[in-house]
């Protein structure tokens, strides 16, 4: 779940969370913007400080929907832009996003033309930003100046400085246009202490009138605009960096020219440090310890206090000759004394050993802001330890060079990847092979060779000792393989078990792939055991059924195939159903359903085991997938009242083409249910299901694709019923396809890659579709573009007739209809509610509730539809009510609203605060931001509701919430988590507490969790199901505050989730964090009292559970405490092959390392009767902060 920051609104009125509530501020003296492009625009921009991500690039990025913000109550603070040339300006415009609320800003408007010393442009004034546009102009004199800073000091709004875009323009008259930078700068060194440099001259529009050339960030000398040459004389010991900048007669100054470096003379050696992994004892703000080894002077580290340590890690020992630590040569870097001594680890050791004693050093961008350090050791991890800074509280270095060269060690390489026999079957017992050389300088220690399929690893090797320039070949058995095309590699001392002058090369794959063919055979499976009801409740009578299919290589035997499905519970039978299918079943066919017969669901979780009979033609080797199980339980998740089928499973033809399964976002596959759907990209390309039940509905999940621009295209999908032509069923990618920044994605296709691909569309059927029929969406020539299906819903339905007396009903069926019934409800004693009848509502704002509680009752969602203007974006409809409207109830009905886009404001049907005793029953929303935001809102009842393709949380609830009921609720393609409880204080109301969440389903999750508490005490989640989170885990249980005031979760009673159900969910966000199936998070309140039972979690996309400690500074928040598992099982948490890599395959991760900057998990778990299977790794816990206790 992410904040918006629209949250100022709860901490200033005792009403919603929409931004657009704030009052007003007086309106803002603003010039119109001045003619000529914005200079800004696209231009790198920096900033004091920033808050989440919230970043100052997002003031020069065109959207005025991102924003920068600064580090709370810190003020002031500043954001600056760099125009990469001094060029005159004289107007600023200034905005923050158009959903917020009016709001004043102290700010004044500075210029610079080095980057260090600036001068008020405009001096500060109190600024108004007034909603809906937000925008303040800021006129001032000609001023030629390269970067313009922003300097916040106060803000009504929110205590910290905010701007979404930063604009800079200059004047319409005169010379405004800077000269180009000058090119293919270089050096040469003519004699002892001389550098030449030379460049390619730079163009004006009017003239060139000289060249500036800065040594090491300082200004060295001018030369006329003739001249392209320039002779300097420095030590031959001295490393100096050179760039050059042109100018004109009105003073524009061009960009800077590429940058050259002499480098001195410092001693035999490369620099071994380069890119290399590093570490130190804490940062600020963004200035990470990756920074000072990445070959950038224009990035550093920087401690967050004294003593200080940065550490690389050099892989194994080298012989060191000196130590280079740079700082940006940039005169606005003023000269300073570091104070610091550097120590040493030597390979074979756990501690460092100090090799240069602490001393004093003087940096000074004059003499390119650097020291070289004599050093003679022979180490593999080097460390500075800072006691003392005269420029900054703690030690900075932008580049920490080791120089020196690898000191002798093994290095091992592999090659030769083969097998044999050359050209296997299915039969045939294969062996791999590879080679080990070692390249190295020393003789290497025994180890072994991994032997990989694909991801899956299949084999291990021993490895003996070789001597320095020798080479051994091993060789594994990996049996017999599956027909199909397998690559090869093989990974050599995988367990760094020898050290080695370089690990990098320690992999291998095949030249070619291992192809294994097929033997003569068939091969039967089950490829689809489906059940109806899909989501069965206790007392359900539930059918099962299963699809044959034959995918080997010849026909099946005549006859009778016999199919027997076992329920099990445990290692018990609860029941035994058979069937058959009669007659031979030819090479890659499939059956239609096999009934199996019934059984009465009782709650609990079991597996559906289907054994099939051998077959007269199917080899043994080709048998051991006769048998299959399934997951199946009962009492998870929400029972709604439709039958839900798979395109994967149903039949397909016409070249339809059943794609997946993967889990990349964007991808047509990666982004559907089950992670595989059926495209149809040729006329008479089709899929077709079988209902299971009657039905008069249909829904689809689908993907068209975007228009070129954006904003999607119209088209439809031909509908057949057993074989007719029934009607076409309209579709729109209009609410579809989003690009760019996974944390605020637009809807403009340039702006990076896709992704929430896919969304829904419904219709009535023209009669009822009898069960056991065939219900097929076909291309044909009308239908215009290509298709992706990954489902269908089918469902009975009826309307809900008017409850009668008390009850009055709208004389229309515009906005102004329903509320004036409503109005008359309110007015009139003896009346209790309206009934809205069957039809289309236009709406284009929200109804008033409030004076009494009012009952407003729906002809059932199918029927009663509020519907937002369809030629609008982002119109904010649905309901607000009132505290004196309490015990109001609000049911059967659906809101479809037009939001194409995330946005952190309005949007939601049930925007509520202060209420309490409300009702919210069989509502279907879409298209919305969320279903119900609830603010301090106590006792109420969501119930039997669907949630379908919105861009924010499905429900959420928080500031003091207690004693709500959340029951039986499905959830389908959220933006933020569908399910959430937030314990902030911000808008008051007191602890979160006594919540219930049960029987409720989240699938196919774009963004964050399908389940999510944040604090709070005795809330208690049960009866879940999560399934396809494309990019967070199916469960979060943080105490990760967001900056806002909030209670960590309370000791007693502890927060609970039972019976919960995680399946194919996890993901990846924030740029390289791996989320788990479900996440435990410590972080910046406290973290106890959680109690976790019966938990299965199945095929997570990374790994299981991850344990994970935020850290602030470089030091951990609150640890995980008082947290226990009970009844827990992980299986099928494999290596996922992608960029991700090395963060899968665990099923329980206590996570070292999540990202730059943070650290171990500190803190402590309990497993009571804990089941792992099929994971890459069952627990992976390196840390020595974490403990992880099985009983």
């Amino acid at each position: 779940m992410r904040i918006p920051h629209w949250r100022i609104v709860t901490a200033l009125l005792a009403a919603t969370l929409a931004a657009g509530a704030l009052v007003p501020q007086s309106p803002s003296a603003s010039a119109a913007v001045l003619a000529g492009p914005n200079l800004a625009a696209g231009k790198t921009a920096a900033a004091g400080s920033v808050t989440q991500n919230y970043v100052a690039s997002n003031v020069t990025d065109g959207n005025q929907g991102t924003y920068w913000e600064s580090a709370n109550n810190a003020f002031p603070q500043w954001v600056q832009v760099d125009l990469g040339s001094s060029i005159a300006t004289n107007q600023v415009v200034l905005k923050l996003p158009t959903g917020w609320g009016s709001r004043n800003q102290t700010l004044a408007v500075q210029g610079s033309t080095d980057g260090q010393n600036f001068n008020d442009l405009s001096a500060a004034a109190s600024r108004a930003f007034n909603s809906p546009t937000n925008t303040v102009t800021v006129d001032y004199g000609n001023a030629t100046v390269r970067f313009v800073r922003i300097q916040v000091t106060a803000n009504t709004g929110w205590p910290a400085g905010q701007l979404s875009e930063l604009e800079v323009y200059g004047p319409d008259t005169g010379d405004t246009q800077a000269p180009t930078a000058p090119g293919s700068l270089s050096f040469t060194e003519p004699g002892a202490g001389q550098i030449r440099l030379a460049w390619a001259a730079s163009t004006d529009n009017v003239g060139v009138t000289g060249y500036d050339v800065y040594a090491n960030g300082q200004l060295r000398t001018s030369v006329a605009g003739n001249a392209l040459t320039y002779t300097d004389n420095q030590p031959t010991s001295t490393t100096i960096s050179y760039f050059v900048r042109a100018k004109d007669a009105a003073g524009n100054q061009s960009g800077n020219s590429n940058t050259v470096t002499r480098n001195g003379s410092q001693g035999p050696g490369s620099n071994l440090a380069l890119g290399k992994p590093i570490t130190a004892s804490g940062f600020v703000h963004t200035f990470v310890a990756t920074n000072a080894n990445d070959d950038n002077v224009t990035t550093y580290w920087e401690g967050n206090a004294n003593p200080a340590t940065l550490t690389t890690e050099l892989g194994a020992n080298a012989d060191i000759s000196s130590i280079v630590i740079r700082l940006n040569p940039d005169s606005a870097w003023g000269p300073r004394t570091q104070t610091f001594s550097i120590l040493g680890r030597e390979q074979s050791s756990t501690t460092f050993s100090t090799i240069v004693a602490s001393a004093s050093y003087s940096f000074n961008p004059s003499s390119g802001n650097l020291v070289t350090i004599p050093v003679s050791a022979r180490v593999a991890d080097v460390r500075l330890n800072f006691t003392a800074n005269t420029g900054a509280p703690a030690g900075q270095v932008a580049e920490f060079q080791v120089m020196g060269a690898p000191a002798p060690n093994p290095d091992l390489t592999l090659g030769g990847l083969a097998w044999t026999p050359t050209s296997p079957v299915e039969t045939d017992t294969i062996t791999v092979r590879g080679t080990v050389s070692n390249t190295g300088s020393a003789a290497s220690g025994a180890t072994d060779v991994n032997f990989y399929l694909g991801t899956t690893k299949v084999g291990t090797a021993a490895v003996g000792a070789i001597a320095a320039g020798g080479s051994t070949t091993v060789s594994a058995s990996i049996g017999a393989r599956d027909a199909g095309s397998y690559t090869l590699s093989a990974k050599v001392d995988e367990a760094n078990t020898v050290i080695e002058q370089n690990d990098a090369n320690n992999s291998a794959s095949a030249a070619t792939a291992l192809v294994v063919t097929p033997v003569a055979s068939s091969d039967l499976i089950a490829s689809a055991v489906n059940w109806t009801p899909n989501n069965p409740s206790a007392g359900n009578s539930v059918a099962f059924s299963v699809v044959l299919k034959n995918q080997g290589s010849i026909a099946t035997a005549s006859g009778a195939h016999g199919i027997t499905l076992t329920l099990l519970n445990g290692s018990s039978t609860v029941a035994t159903l058979t069937g058959s299918y009669n007659g031979s079943l030819a090479a890659g066919a499939s059956t239609t359903a096999i009934a199996l017969g019934n059984w009465t669901a009782a709650n609990g979780r079991y597996t559906a085991r289907v054994v099939l009979a051998d077959d007269a033609n199917e080899l043994p080797v080709k048998r051991t997938n006769n048998t299959s199980e399934r997951p199946f339980f009962v009492g998870r998740g929400a029972n709604m009242p439709y039958d839900h089928l798979e395109a994967e499973d149903a039949s397909v033809g016409g070249g339809a083409q059943v794609v997946g399964p993967n889990r990349t976002i964007g991808d047509l596959a990666g982004e559907a249910s089950g992670r595989r759907a059926v495209t149809l990209n040729a006329n008479g390309s089709f899929v077709e299901f079988t209902t299971r039940a009657s039905t008069n509905t249909l829904v689809t999940r689908f993907s068209i694709p975007d228009s070129a621009g954006g904003g999607g295209i119209n088209s439809t999908i031909n509908v057949y019923v057993n074989g007719t032509f029934h009607k076409a069923l309209p579709l729109t990618s209009k609410y579809s396809w989003l690009y760019g920044s996974e944390s605020g994605p637009s809807n403009s296709p340039g702006a990076g890659p896709a992704r929430h691909i896919y969304d829904e569309a419904s219709i009535m059927l023209d009669s009822t579709v009898p069960a056991g029929s065939k219900i097929k969406l076909q291309k044909d020539p009308a239908n215009s573009t290509t298709y992706s299906i990954d489902f269908v819903d089918t469902e009975q339905v009826a309307p809900i007739g008017n409850p009668g007396a008390g009850f009055v009903t709208p004389t229309g069926f515009t906005q102004q209809d329903v509320q004036a019934a409503i109005d008359r409800v309110r007015q009139d004693a003896t009346l209790q509610g309206v009934y809205l009848p069957a039809g289309e509502y236009p709406t284009s704002s929200k109804f008033n509730v409030y004076g009494k509680a009012v009952r407003i009752v729906g002809a059932g969602p199918w029927f009663t539809r509020f519907v937002a203007p369809q030629t609008q974006t982002n119109t904010d409809i649905g309901f607000s009510s009132q505290s004196s409207a309490n015990g109001s109830t609000f049911s059967g009905f659906s809101y479809f609203g037009n939001y194409d886009s995330r946005n952190d404001g309005p949007g939601k049907v049930f925007d509520f605060n202060g209420t309490a005793n409300m009702t919210i029953d069989n509502i279907w929303v879409e298209h919305q931001m969320c279903l119900y935001w609830g603010a301090n809102t106590d006792t109420s009842t969501i119930k039997n509701s669907r949630i379908r393709n919105i861009f924010a949380d499905g429900i959420n609830m928080t500031n003091g919430s207690a004693g709500n009921t959340v029951s039986n609720n499905d959830a389908r393609s959220t933006g933020d988590d569908s399910f959430a409880l937030f314990n902030a204080i911000d808008g008051g109301g007191g602890e979160v507490r006594d919540n219930v969440f049960e029987n409720l389903s989240a699938t196919l999750t774009w963004r964050a969790a399908g389940f999510a508490v944040y604090g709070g005490t005795n809330n208690i989640f049960r009866n879940l199901y999560a399934a396809d989170m494309l990019t967070y885990p199916g469960v979060t249980i943080s105490s990760l505050d967001f900056g806002i005031p909030m209670n960590g979760f309370g000791a007693t009673p502890p927060t609970r989730f039972e019976n919960v159900s995680l399946v194919r969910s996890g993901g990846h966000f924030w740029g390289n964090q791996a989320f788990p199936a479900l996440w435990i998070f410590s972080a910046s309140k406290v973290y106890q009292g959680i109690r976790v039972t019966d938990l299965d979690i199945v095929d997570p996309t990374y790994s299981g559970i991850m344990f994970q400690t935020n850290y602030v500074g470089g030091q951990p928040q609150f640890p995980v405490a008082d947290t226990i598992f009970t009844n827990t099982t992980i299986t099928g948490a494999r290596k996922s092959g992608d960029a991700f890599d090395a963060k899968s395959g665990f099923g329980l991760w206590a996570n070292e390392l999540p990202e730059p900057g943070q650290g171990p998990a500190v803190g402590n778990v309990t497993f009571n009767n804990l089941t792992l299977s099929n994971n890459a790794v069952d627990i992976r816990n390196t840390t020595t902060t974490f403990t992880i206790t099985r009983n």
